[in-house]
C-alpha cells in the first residue's frame, strides 16, 4: 500500500490537474464524452480549428480576408453597465477598438490574475465569486525527442516506486518521484512524454531545460532499462501553462470547494448586459462548460454556443 497509494494519487492529479487527490471532489459534475477516449489529432491536428476560424477550410481564401489582430494583448474591456452603447477594448500597444459585443475566452486563471486583463466597471460580485471558487490546476508535459526510438506508440509506462528507493532520492531530485509515468505519442515515432502536475509541475516550469532533460533520462533509465535501450535525447520541449500570463494554468476541475457552488460555472458563463438588457460581454471557454470542463471539446462547444447566442440576438 505504501507504494500503490502515492502512485494512485499521482494518477488522479494528472487526470484532474490537481495537487492532491484529497482536494478533488467526489461530487464532480464532469461527464466523460461518449466514444473512444484516446483519439489522436496527428492526422488533422489542432490546425483544423484554425482552418475553420481563419477561413481556410475547404480551400477558403484564408486569414488575409479577415480582420485578425495578431500579437495584440487586450488589457481593458470597458462595457456599458448603466448605459447603452459600444464595448470599448483597449490594448497594451495603445490601440483601441469599439464593438457592439465582445466574447471573452481567456482561462479562469487569467480572470483570477486580474493583472493582464481588467474590466470597467468591475465584474458583478457573483461572477467574481465564481472566478475565485472555480479552481484551475497545472498539468504539464516534458517531451523528449530522440534521433531514433524503438518503443511502441500509444503506450503508457507507469513508475511505481518502492518506499525505500523513494527515501534514498536526494531532496533536490525529489520532484522526479512525482512523475508518475511516460507515454509514447501516436503522432511521432521518436518522442516520449513525461507528465507533471500540481506544485511539482510549477517547480519544473522554473527549472533549466537541460537539468530537466538530464534528470528525466535518469528516471527513465531507472525504470525502463529492461524494456528498451533509450538513447540520449536530441531535444526537449516543456509546456509552461502556469508561467504563461495568457493561461495561468492548464484547465479547471471540481475541488471540494466548488462542489458547494453548483451554479459557479453557469455564473461564470453568464453574459454582461447593458442598462437596456442587451448582450455586451459574453464568456466562453472550458471552465464555463457544466459537464465537459477541462477538455478541448468542452471549450469549443462553449465557443460555438456563445457565438450562436450572439448571432441570434443580432438584427440584420
Amino acid at each position: 500500500m505504501d507504494e500503490v497509494m502515492p502512485f494512485l494519487n499521482l494518477v488522479v492529479n494528472n487526470h484532474e490537474s490537481s495537487n492532491d487527490w484529497n482536494d478533488v471532489s467526489s461530487r464532480s459534475g464532469y461527464t466523460e464524452l461518449d466514444g473512444p477516449q484516446y483519439l489522436s489529432w496527428h492526422k488533422q491536428g489542432y490546425h483544423s480549428f484554425f482552418d475553420i476560424l481563419l477561413n481556410k477550410y475547404n480551400n477558403g481564401p484564408g486569414w488575409p480576408t479577415l480582420d485578425v489582430k495578431l500579437n495584440t494583448e487586450v488589457t481593458l474591456i470597458k462595457w456599458p453597465k448603466d448605459s447603452t452603447g459600444d464595448v470599448e477594448v483597449k490594448c497594451l500597444d495603445g490601440s483601441e477598438y469599439k464593438a457592439d459585443n465582445v466574447i471573452v475566452t481567456v482561462s479562469v486563471g487569467v480572470l483570477k490574475d486580474r493583472k493582464t486583463l481588467r474590466f470597467q466597471p468591475e465584474l458583478p460580485p457573483e461572477k467574481i465569486k465564481a472566478i475565485n471558487v472555480i479552481p484551475i490546476g497545472v498539468m504539464n508535459k516534458i517531451i523528449l525527442k530522440f534521433e531514433k526510438l524503438d518503443l511502441p506508440r500509444g503506450v503508457f509506462y507507469g513508475f511505481l516506486w518502492k518506499s525505500e528507493d523513494r527515501a534514498r532520492v536526494s531532496v533536490e531530485d525529489r520532484w522526479t518521484t512525482q512523475i508518475f509515468g511516460v507515454s509514447t505519442p501516436t503522432g511521432t515515432s521518436n518522442t516520449i512524454t513525461l507528465w507533471t502536475s500540481g506544485t511539482i509541475g510549477l517547480l519544473v516550469e522554473s527549472m533549466p531545460s537541460d537539468v530537466v532533460m538530464k534528470k528525466s533520462m535518469e528516471l527513465i533509465r531507472k525504470f525502463m532499462a529492461k524494456v528498451a535501450d533509450i538513447p540520449e535525447p536530441t531535444g526537449i520541449l516543456m509546456s509552461k501553462w502556469f508561467s504563461n500570463p495568457f493561461t495561468r494554468g492548464s484547465y479547471s476541475y471540481d475541488n471540494t470547494v466548488v462542489a458547494d457552488y453548483p451554479d459557479a460555472r453557469a455564473t461564470l458563463e453568464a453574459p454582461l448586459r447593458d442598462s437596456a438588457g442587451a448582450l455586451k460581454v459574453l464568456f466562453a471557454g472550458e471552465a464555463t462548460h457544466p459537464i465537459y470542463f477541462s477538455t478541448v471539446h468542452g471549450a469549443s462547444e462553449t465557443g460555438l454556443k456563445t457565438a450562436e447566442r450572439l448571432l441570434s440576438n443580432i438584427t440584420l
